[in-house]
């Protein structure tokens, strides 16, 4: 037993000692940026950045935040390195990214265009390749990107007013506001269609509150004319379509218009004027494009 155990306790020794040995065998890798100064490191992330090899400048901009942790250059590093992750399509690095030098560097002159660029990033966030090729509605997406890119733009335009970013964040706020509306009027036709009325007056109710002045206000409010209607409350219907008539008099819920079907060539795009009922938007996306034969 004593000389098993010294058998085994020997090869393993050489086993120990032959890996050790192939390691040693093993050639170096060399850090090609060993010794690089913080400027050197910057430069040439930034050159990876205008190049377009962003791997390569996420890479870069790490390695300079790692080695050195404080001056400019880091600052520099951790904005510029959350771009770097945005064109790669990291968008949970290049958020995180953000949302650490909003934190440690809320004086820095350029804060402004870290909200800005978190605006972009949720705004065009999960829309994918397809989305630079055939529009994607806002409306009918996730809305949790939406609402974290209004909060952004929002930030930007309320602490900055005179950034350079503030007209065009302006303008975004104003779409995404139609946008997170309008994903209110496509639940509450989602509930409207499967029968649920009082929900879907509520998602209505949600729309026209809680973003007034907006066009999608129009196709909420036939929404909660058409639930109301089913719900068999006629005073209530009676003065949401006086509303509508009132706010929008040319209105194809009024003329009997909407759901009228778009012509078999234009295939494209979204038609927001289905309405309720029409058996075109029952929340299987209606029916097939003449092209689609699958």
């Amino acid at each position: 037993m004593v000389a098993l155990v010294r058998t085994l306790a020997l090869a393993f020794a050489i086993v120990v000692a032959a890996l050790s040995s192939g390691c040693n065998l093993l050639p170096e890798v060399k850090d090609e940026t060993s010794g690089w100064s913080a400027e050197r490191l910057y430069r040439t992330a930034h050159d990876a950045v205008l190049e377009g090899n962003y791997t390569r400048a996420v890479k870069l901009f790490e390695t300079l935040e790692s080695r050195f942790p404080y001056g400019r250059y880091a600052q520099q590093a951790l904005l510029e390195g959350a771009y770097a992750n945005y064109r790669a399509s990291e968008v949970p690095a290049a958020i995180s990214q953000l949302d650490r030098f909003i934190r440690t560097y809320p004086n820095h002159p350029n804060v402004d265009y870290a909200y800005y660029l978190k605006g972009i990033v949720n705004f065009r966030e999960d829309q994918g390749l397809l989305g630079y090729v055939y529009e994607f509605e806002l409306s009918e997406r996730d809305p949790k990107a939406m609402k974290e890119s209004f909060a952004a733009f929002k930030e930007l335009v309320a602490k900055f007013p005179d950034s350079r970013y503030a007209e065009d964040s302006r303008q975004r706020l104003v779409y995404l506001s139609n946008a997170l509306s309008m994903f209110e009027v496509h639940v509450a036709r989602y509930y409207f269609n499967r029968t649920a009325y009082v929900a879907a007056a509520g998602r209505a109710q949600s729309s026209l509150v809680n973003y007034p002045r907006t066009p999608a206000n129009e196709h909420a409010l036939d929404v909660l004319m058409s639930a109301y209607d089913k719900l068999d409350l006629p005073k209530l219907r009676d003065d949401t379509r006086a509303i509508l008539a009132k706010t929008y008099p040319n209105s194809p819920y009024l003329t009997g218009d909407a759901g009228a079907a778009r012509p078999w060539w234009k295939f494209w795009g979204n038609d927001i004027y289905r309405g309720v009922d029409t058996g075109k938007d029952d929340g299987r996306g209606g029916p097939k494009p003449w092209w689609q034969i699958w």
